[in-house]
């Protein structure tokens, strides 16, 4: 059957697919290069497995206190092996990867204490677990203060301005790998590793805690390998490969690791209690999963990048760039383009097509953001999906795509739905 005609069916005019189509081969070397780190990243994954005796039993489930579960102790051994640090949690008592970062903060933070952020602003969700906007429950409530250090107009680290933040008081630095809804560069395992350096160089006994969010196997290394003593993530992003239906993980030193346990149950208990009410499977096979999803989706990132840059549009990080995380955001300039895009996204997506995505207010959130996901987990971000605050320079944030097809398949319905509300022409491309 000729694919043209499949993707006429699903709606893509044939401007739309040809001008996706030249994009695409001219992009073939530099999916290749993605499939030999997505190689490396699985076979460490198989490696850990392996050597960690994942046996049928680890595929069990518990309930109620989930004493002795060796399918969950097991598989944060797995964790811990590929990430290579002593220790983790990997949990569906975790709700979000937001959770995960407020775990880790009230686990390893005491009153009286400082959190520096030295990549600027945190994500819109952790602005009210620190209480820079207020909040019940804040870190701020107890008495735990928050600085940050932005980062320098070219992206980077601002180190002589993280040395002169840190004081006696400061007991945590934490950094964001991806940009969240900041227009800024996503930040390399190598940055991270020499602001790290930097941190230590000045207190070696600052913990240095990483978002991890939407950067796990986009490199062969992660930013434990690099020093952070904490890294921290959501199991519906890039580790959990689409397949995990929530949870999150805390991975790093042993002590920080415990500490954190502690506030994700109760003082006393810890790691010991948490049944995994029949998740394991899916945790599981996630994870073996995730480097090759990973590979779609930052497919389906740079596809969009070269897509919507050749077309006048603003893009970062831009075609041509290497990627650490799987998010493009693309500079839209109104919200009617936002809100067009998005539904493009949805329009593209296996589950809820048929829906169309409007602004809201969203809990945790400023501004009216718009979001697009037909996932099969609901607010899934390695699948295919789309979001946006309605605010200036109206951005939007494309990520996912479970599979190369379904990525690219989102970013063509994407421009589609543009072209049709007369937001872009597209030029004419001879067959």
């Amino acid at each position: 059957m000729d694919k043209t005609n499949i993707y006429k069916g699903l709606g893509i005019d044939e401007d739309v697919f040809r001008y996706g189509e030249g994009i695409c081969d001219e992009l073939s070397g530099r999916f290749a290069r993605i499939d030999e780190v997505s190689e490396i990243n699985q076979l460490k994954v198989i490696g850990a497995m392996q050597e960690c005796r994942v046996s049928e039993a680890c595929l069990g489930t518990t309930t109620g206190y989930g004493y002795n579960d060796i399918g969950r102790d097991t598989l944060e051994e797995v964790y811990a092996k590929v990430f290579h640090t002593e220790a983790a949690l990997v949990r569906p008592l975790i709700a979000c990867g937001t959770h995960a970062l407020a775990i880790a903060l009230f686990g390893n933070l005491r009153p009286g204490d400082e959190l520096i952020s030295i990549a600027g602003k945190p994500y819109d969700t952790l602005e009210e677990v620190i209480g820079i906007r207020p909040s019940r429950g804040s870190l701020a409530e107890y008495g735990i203060t928050y600085s940050q250090v932005d980062l320098l107009p070219n992206g980077n680290f601002d180190l002589d301005g993280i040395k002169k933040a840190i004081s006696d008081k400061t007991k945590m630095v934490t950094i964001q790998r991806s940009k969240g809804y900041e227009v800024r560069k996503t930040l390399s395992v190598a940055q991270i590793g020499e602001a790290i350096a930097c941190v230590k160089s000045v207190r070696p006994d600052i913990i240095c805690m990483v978002d991890n969010c939407y950067g796990e196997f986009t490199e062969t290394i992660e930013p434990s390998d690099v020093g952070a003593d904490l890294i921290v993530g959501s199991l519906i992003k890039n580790p959990g490969g689409g397949l995990a239906p929530v949870g999150g993980y805390i991975a790093g030193k042993a002590e920080y690791v415990e500490n954190a346990s502690y506030r994700m149950t109760c003082p006393g208990l810890g790691s010991e209690v948490g049944p995994s009410l029949g998740v394991n499977p899916a945790f599981y096979q996630g994870f073996f999963m995730a480097p090759i999803v990973t590979a779609s989706a930052l497919k389906g990132a740079i596809f969009a990048a070269n897509v919507y840059e050749r077309l006048g549009f603003s893009a970062l990080p831009d075609g041509k760039e290497d990627r650490h995380d799987i998010i493009e955001s693309i500079t839209l300039g109104s919200p009617e383009a936002v809100v067009a895009f998005c539904k493009g996204i949805q329009k593209a997506a296996p589950v809820d097509s048929f829906v169309t995505p409007e602004p809201w207010d969203m809990p945790g959130y400023d501004d009216p953001v718009v979001m697009a996901a037909g996932a099969f987990v609901q607010g899934s971000s390695i699948e295919l999906s789309a979001d946006g605050p309605i605010r200036p320079p109206y951005s939007v944030y494309f990520q996912g795509g479970l599979t190369w097809p379904s990525a690219k398949l989102g970013i063509l319905m994407s421009l589609q739905e543009m072209k049709n509300a007369g937001l872009v022409e597209i030029p004419k491309i001879q067959s």
